[in-house]
Order: C-alpha cells, then structure tokens, then sequence
C-alpha cells in the first residue's frame, strides 16, 4: 500500500479503514511453543527516555535527549534499494548474521518482527535494533504481485513467516532462508465470500498443526484453513454480521488463539471481546471502553489488553468480568499514540505497541506510563536503517532462529 489507511466513519470497517490495519504467548504460533523458555529469558534494563503520523503536523525537535537515545539503537546495515512500497526493485544486502542474536545494547534477548506496512516489507531486528533480515528480495513475490502485509506471525515451525495481506486479500506463507512465499490462499487483488475468497484478511495465525486461523472481517467470520487450502472450520456465519457469539460475529478483527486451544476474538461492532473455548463454547463477552478495538490479546497474569485503533490511541488492560485494570492514553507529546494497532505484554510486565500513524514501535512500562524503548523515529515516516512507515503487526523471535 502507498499512503497510510484511512480512517473509516463506521466501526464496520475495523481494518478496511487502514487498507482503503498477551502475554507472551499469544504473539504468533511459534510464541505459544516456547513461552516457558522466554519467561525465564526476557529482561528489560531500567527505564529510558520517553520517546510522537499526524498527516500535517510538525517533525519534533531534533537533538532531544529521546531522539538521542532513539538514534542510539537505530540499526547500522546499508540502507534497502528499493524505493517502492509495493516490492523491492533490487536485492537488499544480506544480513550479517544468520540467526537472530542480540546486541550489545540487547532489551529483549531476542528479534522482533515488524510488518512495516508503509513500506510493503518484514523486518526483523534486534533488541539493538539493528536488521537481521529483510522481505522481500528479489523473487520473493508470485509474478504481478506487489506486498503490503499488516501483520506477520512466526510459525512454530520456526521455519516460515505467515503474513495476512488485507489491501490485496490474500495470506501468505514465507520461506524465512529462501525469502519466497511458497503457499498462498485467497484471490490477489480480489474479495469475495465464495470458497478461495476473503475480504478484509486479518491476524492470520499458523498454528502448530500446521493450519491458519484467519480474522475475515468483512465476511463476518472466523476461518482455519489447512494446507491443501481446505476450510475446516468456521466460527461466525458468512456475512451475517451481528454480535450474537458462538452464532455470530461483528466485524471480528482479531482471532488470538490461546494456550488451551481456545480463541479470543475482538470484534468492531459493539467493541466486544470474546474468549471462547476449544469446544468453541462462551467462556465471557465484555464490552471494552474503546471506540475502535483491535486485537485483544491476553497476559501472563490472566488479564487482557486491547488497544483502541483511534487517534488518540488507547491501551487499555481489563479483567475476563471487563472490570478495566489500567488505562494508557496520552492526548500530547511523545506518549500520545495515533491508531496502534497491536499491543503484547512482555513477561517482566512492559507492553510493546505497534504506533501505526506515529511510525515506531515502542515499549511502555505501565508502572510509570513511560516510553523505555522505541523503534523508528516519531512522526517521521522513512525506509532507512531505523525507520518506519506505518507498522502494524510484530511478533516475538527467539534467539537462534535461522534466518539464512
């Protein structure tokens, strides 16, 4: 995609405003596997300084002690060749290293993935923020094809990438060494509710049984798809978009498959959240105090959090009764976040936030409402070395993965 998503007038159009956008181990598939080892592997170092896109405002001021610390961990690797949102027009460098490892200046003790949709591209770097791995290169992309994911998920085979590009309807399968996508489900380019079809893809995770869950919003429904592209299972009724769970759905955006093989679904209409379990049955549905919910996810203590998709953004952490726990939400300066999309809380506590219009992704402790780590730099949009524009899904790699 080229431009940054436009905000719809209706909530019936959670992420086709932004096509035309917990704990640990909900992240992807791969986090639900190796969720114990991180426990014991994260820890974040003190806080930092606090680390603000608003189509015409101003570029903050250069030479602040944030913009400083935020240099600090930009990455070091030559800048991409290509200029195009849409695809690379030349080979980026390889990285240097072939495994994800940490930095010197290491927070996390492993890589994050960033689908840095602005862009049309993955990245994956370091806790010193520096790139490890690109997508795409050249050959990465079914011929005709351009790229434009907002959100990606490591698959638990550690070996492949699942990417859900809602602007041209289609999920993808990457070969993370390879750097290709090597299995492909719906029509490029075209929405449909009929079998093949999707409107509106979004958060498609692989699970460990090698299928994929999918979030199709404007069909108003749920789908796991196996690798033969055969739907296997549905929640919701086609196109019947009404809140009535386990029956129906409204405008579901997010479909977080949990530990016990069951599914947190977030839904636009009414800004609902639903935990279902693996029988697929209604364990609780709350209403969340958010105009514009996306992609609630839970956390290490038996709590959730959702974001709100709105400017100004919203975190917002909240109990299975919907009592509200917690609430970020800056309307000034750095804190204030415009249309965050995903937000994981970390094992120590902190919670990582994809700051779509803002182009970063930063790190907030909520014991001090404060920014401790940030990537990419606030309200400027860009492509090189420690620059976004408008990322809108992450994910949580392991050390040791293998990415050439």
């Amino acid at each position: 995609m080229t431009s940054p998503r436009r905000r719809v007038t209706s909530q019936a159009h959670r992420r086709s405003a932004r096509t035309s956008p917990g704990g640990l181990p909900v992240v992807g598939g791969a986090a639900l596997i190796v969720i114990v080892a991180l426990l014991g592997f994260f820890a974040l170092s003190g806080p930092g300084g606090q680390a603000s896109h608003v189509p015409g405002s101003s570029a903050p001021a250069s030479g602040s002690a944030t913009e400083s610390a935020i240099a600090a961990v930009s990455p070091t690797a030559t800048s991409e060749t290509s200029s195009s949102p849409g695809g690379p027009t030349g080979t980026p460098r390889p990285s240097p290293s072939p495994v994800v490892n940490v930095g010197r200046a290491g927070r996390f003790g492993l890589g994050l993935l960033i689908a840095d949709r602005g862009n049309g591209r993955l990245l994956i770097v370091n806790d010193a923020g520096k790139i490890l791995w690109r997508f795409p290169a050249a050959g990465s992309l079914p011929a005709g094809q351009k790229f434009s994911a907002d959100d990606a998920f490591l698959a638990p085979d550690g070996r492949t990438i699942v990417a859900n590009d809602e602007f041209h309807q289609v999920i993808d399968r990457i070969d993370i060494v390879s750097r290709k996508i090597v299995w492909q489900y719906g029509h490029y380019g075209q929405t449909g509710s009929a079998a093949g079809f999707l409107h509106v893809p979004d958060d498609a995770y692989p699970l460990a049984n090698g299928d994929i869950t999918v979030a199709d919003i404007r069909n108003c429904r749920i789908l796991e798809i196996s690798p033969a592209k055969k739907i296997v299972h549905q929640w919701g009724k086609t196109r019947v978009c009404t809140h009535n769970p386990p029956a129906t759905y409204d405008n579901p955006n997010g479909d977080t498959p949990l530990p016990d093989g069951g599914m947190l679904i977030t839904e636009i209409g009414g800004s609902r959240v639903v935990r279902l379990n693996a029988a697929g049955a209604v364990v609780f549905d709350v209403h969340v105090p958010v105009a514009y919910p996306s992609d609630a996810q839970p956390d290490h203590r038996g709590n959730f959090t959702v974001v709100d998709y709105s400017n100004h953004g919203q975190l917002v952490r909240f109990t299975r009764t919907g009592q509200v726990l917690w609430t970020y939400g800056p309307t000034t300066a750095r804190g204030r976040l415009d249309h965050p999309s995903l937000a994981i809380t970390l094992p120590d506590g902190t919670i990582a936030v994809n700051d779509d219009f803002r182009h970063r992704i930063v790190v907030i402790d909520p014991a001090t409402d404060r920014i401790v780590w940030q990537y990419g730099r606030t309200d400027l949009p860009g492509r090189a070395p420690g620059y976004l524009n408008t990322p809108d899904g992450m994910d949580l790699i392991p050390i040791g993965t293998r990415l050439s």
